[in-house]
């Protein structure tokens, strides 16, 4: 499975609710609040729109996590509250996946990027995101 249907796999069925594939993303990215919101779906088991209260599961999960982690703004720390591997080749390989174009030895401006699609990319496979982490 890819990393970024992990992600997906994770919050969107945390108790194992199917095998999600996040939709592939090959589309061209869009940026900005003008872009229309996706009504995709998840492989393997789909999941309506706004089904999943992505803050719920994630601030949940964090609830439990021993360490103090910024899912909110940080891909590093969303990973790691997940239990994914977080390294700079784990982002690298994700950036990828999401096909992004920039520098990937700027880490910082890749990690700002990576997490914005990846928050777009749980909207898009039935994540309810909350308003203040879309763009």
């Amino acid at each position: 499975m890819s990393l970024l249907g992990s992600i997906v796999s994770k919050i969107l069925h945390p108790f194992g609710g199917g095998d999600a594939q996040a939709k592939p993303a090959d589309a061209p990215a869009t940026t900005g609040s003008d872009a229309p919101a996706s009504t995709g779906t998840a492989t393997g088991g789909s999941v309506p729109a706004g089904s999943v209260d992505v803050e719920e599961v994630l601030n949940g999960m964090a609830a439990k996590n021993g360490q103090t982690l910024n899912w909110r703004t940080s891909i590093v720390d969303l990973m790691k509250l997940l239990d994914l591997d977080s390294s700079l080749t784990a982002r690298k390989q994700l950036a990828d996946e999401l096909h992004y174009t920039g520098d990937k030895d700027d880490s910082a401006s890749m990690n700002v990027w990576l997490h914005k699609q990846v928050i777009k990319k749980l909207e898009e496979n039935g994540g309810k995101v909350p308003a203040d982490l879309k763009d």
